[in-house]
């Protein structure tokens, strides 16, 4: 009996939560608003993220003259460009900022492959005439000892050399 007694109260205070009408709504600075009444006829319908399950009734005589007066103040703001494309223009302005950043960023990056191009460029230039020079170049095997090029290696080194500066010296 007492655990129906408490379900019952509990039911009971949950009521009034069913009667209350939330509106919210992301007004033009960006901060959500929440109200019992509906925004502005000026918010855009994509700007309104939660409506109350039935449309509240207009109670008082300035409600209603207000009521009335929106078609106008609608046609008013549909004559502006913003709200005639039914562009939001905060949302417009941070689109435009994200492509000109992510235009910086795409530079950048290309700038950055273009001086590492440069480079490796140069340094197969300086190998080049590195081998051209005639002198004895040594390098590192696999197993890690050391061993001099001859000709037919010099020969092979120069013919991969030539691969590489004709695919980063353009």
């Amino acid at each position: 009996m007492n655990h129906t007694l408490r379900l019952l109260f509990f039911c009971l205070g949950l009521l009034p939560l069913l009667g209350q009408a939330q509106w919210a709504w992301t007004d033009q600075s960006g901060r959500k608003v929440f109200s019992d009444r509906p925004p502005t006829p000026d918010v855009p319908d994509k700007n309104i993220f939660k409506r109350p399950s039935a449309p509240p009734a207009l109670t008082s005589t300035a409600e209603k003259v207000s009521a009335a007066q929106t078609p106008a103040n609608t046609s008013a703001t549909a004559a502006t460009p913003s709200a005639k494309a039914g562009v939001d223009p905060v949302l417009a302005e941070r689109i435009k900022k994200e492509e000109m950043a992510l235009a910086a960023r795409r530079k950048a990056e290309e700038e950055r492959i273009r001086m590492a191009k440069a480079e490796n460029c140069k340094r197969i230039q300086l190998a080049q005439k590195n081998l051209a020079s005639g002198q004895r170049i040594a390098r590192t095997n696999a197993q890690g000892e050391r061993e001099i090029l001859d000709d037919a290696a010099r020969a092979v080194e120069a013919k991969r050399l030539e691969g590489l500066a004709a695919s980063e010296c353009l």
